[in-house]
């Protein structure tokens, strides 16, 4: 496949239909609906107490490794490496062709999107450490005389992740449904408005702004708190994902993220279905407005069915119903993971690779910066349908058993012991749904 077909790809890069998934619809669907409840009933059976505390689980990393990685010349050294690819990323920007083998577009929609996610499930909080926007922003107030994390105002406590929800919402927009979105002009304004909101912001709020408002990071960040790796009192732990997960913080704004991440997804899968696309054509709108509202009606959908389920759960009188959707949308964040891997998994691979050929070539002039330009793209999952199939499938069932087990987890931590089973009845309605939904989604044709 040639890198101007794997180019133009960029903006089709859905799960592909039914082609993709040559196993059983209903079998599929029904043994993930069943493998969701029975988990809860196991969990109602076995799992009676909290097993995780954030301030005491884990055990402590390796001195040598914590030493290591709490290094100055270390942290200092990923920072550069962030500066330098923001640098060569301005460069391409500018200079690069306005190509489909331009890199710009495989580093924007796979690595950022895709690489920096899955890298952060392995590693810990990668986009934090590479942040290039935090030492642009440390360099600022020192400069100025300032501390690096308390800027000119103190962030708005009550605007929590809202801004990274936003922010998040601008990019799956301009990826799934802006027509020009592999044209090299509004890649460019977006990544320069980026650019200039996350420079002001730092400067304004400090280094605080990053982890709340800069959608990569938060994304990044969520992630990671699936990973083994975790932070107790500043000092670097190993510890059950679950724990990690546990020790997320119910932020302002957390479920206005997970519905963008979760709806968006679930909208790529279902926007080149045959019934979205017949939908689209019997109707006299502009395309371009549909798939807009379709966008939005999917993270919505998501952010609505999820709250409803957290206000239908019984509470006691010291708990608000109102705080319960941001205390348990940490839940939902494995079930994204599993989306992640069902929806970009060939992706990733395939088209990632793609753009690391292109990289060495930024410029389109036959250069071979890098050393990879000669590297062969492997497409040896398109090759093999049925595991493919398979890795999805489990990738979405997993994601969903784990988001069971967290949100029980937290519920008998929050909820009165007369509701702590019967109380979280509401959220496993939804987590049921998701899983159904989101596998006919993924079967959707």
């Amino acid at each position: 496949m040639t890198p101007l077909l794997i180019g133009g790809l960029l903006p089709q890069h859905g799960l592909g239909g039914a082609q993709d998934l040559p196993i059983s619809r209903g079998l599929a669907i029904t043994g993930a609906a069943a493998a969701v409840a029975v988990s809860f009933v196991v969990l109602a059976v076995a799992w009676r107490r909290p097993r995780y505390d954030a301030a005491t689980s884990g055990r402590p990393a390796p001195a040598w490794l914590t030493s290591f990685v709490d290094s100055a010349w270390w942290r200092g050294l990923l920072r550069l490496v962030g500066l330098l690819a923001l640098v060569y990323l301005i460069v391409v920007a500018a200079f690069g062709k306005d190509l489909l083998i331009n890199p710009i577009f495989g580093i924007f929609y796979v690595w950022i999107w895709v690489g920096v996610p899955v890298a952060s499930l392995f590693l810990g909080r990668v986009w934090r450490a590479i942040s290039p926007f935090r030492l642009i922003s440390t360099g600022i107030a020192r400069i100025a005389g300032g501390e690096p994390d308390d800027g000119i105002f103190r962030y708005p406590e009550r605007l929590g992740m809202w801004p990274a929800a936003l922010g998040l919402f601008a990019f799956v927009w301009m990826e799934l449904v802006y027509p020009h979105n592999v044209d090299l002009s509004p890649v460019r304004l977006w990544l320069g408005l980026y650019l200039g909101v996350m420079i002001i912001g730092g400067a304004l709020f400090g280094n605080s702004f990053y982890g709340r408002a800069d959608p990569f990071e938060v994304y990044s960040s969520l992630v990671a708190q699936v990973s083994v790796w975790g932070r107790r009192d500043g000092a670097l732990v190993l510890r059950s994902p679950l724990a990690n997960l546990d020790a997320t913080p119910a932020t302002p704004g957390l479920i206005g993220v997970i519905a963008v991440l979760f709806g968006s997804t679930a909208f790529d899968a279902f926007r080149d279905s045959t019934r979205w696309l017949t939908f689209i054509q019997g109707h006299d709108v502009s395309t371009y407005l549909q798939n807009e509202l379709g966008l939005l009606a999917f993270c919505l959908a998501v952010g609505l069915i999820f709250w409803l389920a957290c206000s239908a759960t019984g509470v006691g009188p010291d708990q608000p119903r109102t705080q319960l959707p941001n205390k348990l949308a940490f839940s939902v964040v494995p079930i994204v993971i599993g989306y992640i891997v069902a929806h970009y998994l060939s992706f990733l691979v395939e088209i990632g690779t793609q753009t690391l050929v292109q990289a060495s070539d930024p410029l389109s002039n036959g250069s071979n910066l890098f050393g990879t330009a000669g590297l062969t793209v492997p497409y040896w999952l398109s090759y093999h349908p049925t595991l493919l199939a398979e890795v999805k499938v489990l990738a979405v069932v997993a994601g969903h058993v784990v988001g069971v087990i967290a949100a029980h987890e937290r519920a008998i931590k929050l909820l009165p012991r007369k509701h702590q089973l019967t109380g979280q009845l509401p959220l496993l309605a939804a987590m049921i749904t998701f899983t159904v939904g989101g596998l006919y989604l993924l079967f959707s044709t």
